[in-house]
């Protein structure tokens, strides 16, 4: 029988590091202990593959798992042990952050993309890596695009679109950092110009986008969102950060 593990959801979760090295004795265990798992009230049965293993997926489609999840290593594919056993979508969404960096001069640290054939003045950010905290994210993409190192301060406010890469969704986070540098040394591989600019300049500027005014504006006005420290959640996340609109709050929650 393949050792596994019941998620909270009624899933089997086998684990990938103790598969048997055959593919016909994995197949075989597989077999049996899905058997014993539809005697039980198992819902789901989840399996993680390397891309070594990709003689597997062929017969492991004929016996009902699906295709869930990949990345370049590795392959997730899911059975229904119940008919209707609901199954949790894979991720839906791209998270990105922008940093809103302005010095002791009320200079703003902006950059053009070499990407782009029209000029167009906007802030350094990018994507977040996999596992990685939002705070230090937008951090490490203000310094690999210019050169500038900065510490976060505030969540100044996020926009929320769909159609973005592969049809997923996209949250992009807009946040004020504090710069611990001031020379510039610009991404030449992404980065066209990196400058510090006058804010009322970058706000007047015609080659501003009208978006990038407007979440430079809520950064210089609104009611930013601090990370509050200590919360927690829940029992079965970690990690986590969670940005409240005042210092003064830090409290225990738990549902």
């Amino acid at each position: 029988m393949l050792q596994a593990e019941r998620n909270i959801y009624g899933g089997m979760m086998i684990d990938p590091a103790l598969l048997p090295e055959e593919d016909e004795a994995l197949l075989r265990e597989l077999d049996h202990s899905l058997t014993l798992w539809q005697a039980g009230d198992a819902s789901l049965a989840w399996l993680t593959l390397p891309a070594s293993r990709h003689a597997l997926l062929s017969p492991l489609l004929v016996r009902g798992f699906e295709f869930h999840n990949c990345t370049r290593e590795e392959v997730t594919l899911v059975k229904r042990i119940k008919p209707r056993a609901f199954v949790p979508s894979t991720a839906s969404h791209y998270v990105g952050a922008g940093g809103v960096v302005i010095n002791d001069k009320n200079q703003l640290l902006v950059i053009t993309e070499k990407a782009h054939t029209v000029k167009h003045y906007k802030l350094p950010g990018g994507l977040l890596d996999v596992g990685e905290d939002l705070t230090a994210g937008v951090a490490r993409e203000v310094w690999e695009e210019t050169g500038i190192k900065a510490e976060f301060e505030s969540v100044a406010c996020f926009r929320h679109t769909h159609g973005y890469q592969f049809g997923k969704s996209d949250f992009y986070f807009v946040c004020r950092l504090r710069p611990l540098s001031e020379e510039i040394t610009a991404d030449p591989g992404e980065i066209h110009e990196a400058l510090w600019m006058d804010v009322d300049e970058y706000l007047a500027s015609p080659d501003t986008h009208i978006f990038n005014r407007t979440i430079v504006e809520a950064a210089l006005q609104g009611s930013p969102f601090y990370k509050s420290e200590g919360v927690n959640y829940s029992f079965h996340l970690k990690e986590l950060e969670v940005f409240l609109p005042s210092r003064e709050i830090n409290r225990s929650y738990r549902p």
